[in-house]
């Protein structure tokens, strides 16, 4: 069958159904990668304990991810644009499946920490076609079905990643300890190169933009003298290196912002759109994406380490007390946009801010109160209570931060707040030496037994939780600087997409 398609740009025919196993296929490459970041989570102590890691290494393989990540995005997406979107996804997908290799059969945290950098790298250019590919494949009036299906998607990875690692670990499959959460990927990385291979359809941007790659180079480098002294420092014993790296990742960011202001004016292709930051809802939305993900890489690699090694939980029963805090960011998701969105606009995510930090502080009353003893079903309340929160938050921010953004530059904004969200997140992590580590390190060089071990990462704990409440309250203020209703309850406004700003090119 043909479609009478009036848009200039060929498109699959509706009644091709090749177009729809390359949405299963993009659509597996993206649930791998999702599933990725939080399986590492739930298997980090049996990695430290099995393999030898220190915490700060702990640290690297889980922050080293996103910072890989995190610097190649906007690049890999552009890359996808010159290069073709099909074949940077399948370089992509190969790329991380040769990496997930490599950290299952990593020989010492080292090999593992430089396999996880490599693997965030490979994500950045496999994950950013996801959509790219939705977009060039799909008409637009089946699009909002297609996105529907992404969301699915992602909550589904939220709540299997934690489950998977837990299970996988806990069996110990051939006696792999923790290595199979990795190796896991090698047959659904092969199977989606393959079958990519044959039913994805190759496009290009009829004009992209050229590569910024001395922008992406100072983005690494400043992250890098940022996080590494905190990752490092405590270790260390808080050197004067480590803080006049800190200082100078600031000057990096300043030689950034007027390198980036010059290369817009000479050709108009900044790896960083500064001009979006005269949009008021934008920057302060990138502000609150940023925090956001400093919140959250905080909170879970702690909450994972509090799990196992405070209270001595086995991986699947720290798997499994997750369910309901993941249950619970899914079905409010789903209400925020569907139905208190609307209505209530920029209120709903406020709201969520308030509920999340609610959430926490029950969260750290009960870790108080009960102690040593705690039992997942105490912990389901304030974790159905911080999964609403962070589920009012996580899916209408998008829209609530493009709202005002001139559609030209929707592309490059959607980039970016995708790249903040990473980086912030990286942020966190490395702030964890700070806010846990730090606490609990002079406890933990006096503690000889379980019992005071325990209550070494329960003080930690808590600890580090106060500072993710503070977080959240911050977040409720900068989200007075969001629009009231998003664009599309805006009489007159125009809906910014997430797609790439003008129809790609199909080649053959």
């Amino acid at each position: 069958m043909t479609s009478s398609e009036t848009s200039p740009t060929p498109q699959p025919a509706p009644g091709d159904r090749r177009r729809w196993f390359a949405l299963a296929i993009v659509m597996t490459a993206a649930f791998m990668d999702l599933v990725d970041v939080t399986i590492v989570n739930i298997a980090i102590p049996s990695i430290q304990r099995e393999a030898g890691a220190s915490f700060s290494q702990i640290q690297w393989i889980t922050a080293g991810y996103a910072l890989a990540f995190a610097a190649g995005l906007i690049t890999g997406g552009r890359l996808g644009d010159i290069h073709g979107r099909k074949r940077l996804f399948l370089i992509g997908i190969g790329g991380f499946t040769i990496a997930s290799a490599l950290c299952g059969f990593a020989a010492n945290p080292e090999m593992l920490v430089a396999s996880r950098i490599l693997q965030g790298a490979m994500a950045a250019l496999m994950v950013p076609q996801v959509l790219s590919i939705v977009h060039a494949t799909f008409p637009a009036h089946e699009r909002g079905k297609v996105f529907g299906l992404f969301g699915a998607v992602v909550g589904l990875g939220a709540v299997t990643g934690p489950l998977l690692g837990a299970l996988l670990t806990e069996w110990n499959l051939f006696g792999l300890e923790w290595r199979p959460i990795f190796l896991i990927n090698l047959p659904v990385g092969i199977a989606g190169l393959i079958l990519g291979s044959r039913y994805i359809t190759e496009s290009k941007a009829p004009k992209a933009l050229k590569l910024d790659l001395v922008g992406v180079a100072l983005v690494t480098l400043g992250l890098l003298m940022l996080l590494y002294p905190l990752t490092r420092g405590r270790e260390l014993g808080w050197p004067l290196w480590g803080y006049v790296s800190m200082a100078g990742a600031l000057v990096v960011l300043a030689v950034l912002v007027a390198y980036e202001r010059r290369k817009a004016g000479r050709d108009g292709s900044p790896l960083v759109e500064l001009s979006l930051f005269k949009v008021k809802s934008f920057a302060a939305g990138i502000a609150v994406q940023t925090v956001f993900g400093v919140a959250l890489g905080i909170f879970f690699l702690v909450w994972t380490l509090y799990m196992q090694f405070g209270l001595g939980w086995s991986p699947l029963k720290a798997g499994l007390t997750g369910i309901p805090f993941s249950i619970a960011v899914s079905v409010a998701a789903g209400m925020s946009v569907q139905a208190l969105v609307p209505r209530f606009g920029r209120k709903v995510l406020q709201a969520g801010a308030l509920v999340m930090a609610l959430g926490v502080l029950l969260y750290i009353w009960e870790s108080e109160r009960y102690g040593l003893s705690i039992a997942p079903w105490q912990m389901a309340l304030p974790l159905i209570v911080m999964g609403v929160g962070m589920g009012l938050i996580v899916a209408p921010l998008t829209d609530a931060i493009l709202s005002e953004v001139p559609r030209e530059h929707s592309g490059s904004a959607s980039g970016l707040i995708n790249t903040v969200q990473q980086m912030g997140n990286a942020l966190g992590l490395g702030l964890v030496s700070v806010v846990f580590f730090g606490v609990i390190d002079d406890q933990l060089a006096e503690a000889a037994q379980r019992p005071a071990v325990g209550a070494a990462f329960a003080d930690g704990f808590q600890h580090a939780l106060g500072w993710v409440a503070a977080v959240m309250a911050v977040i409720f203020l900068l989200m007075f600087a969001l629009p009231k209703r998003p664009a599309q309850h805006v009489e007159g406004a125009q809906e910014p997409s997430p797609a790439p700003e003008k129809d790609p090119v199909l080649v053959p």
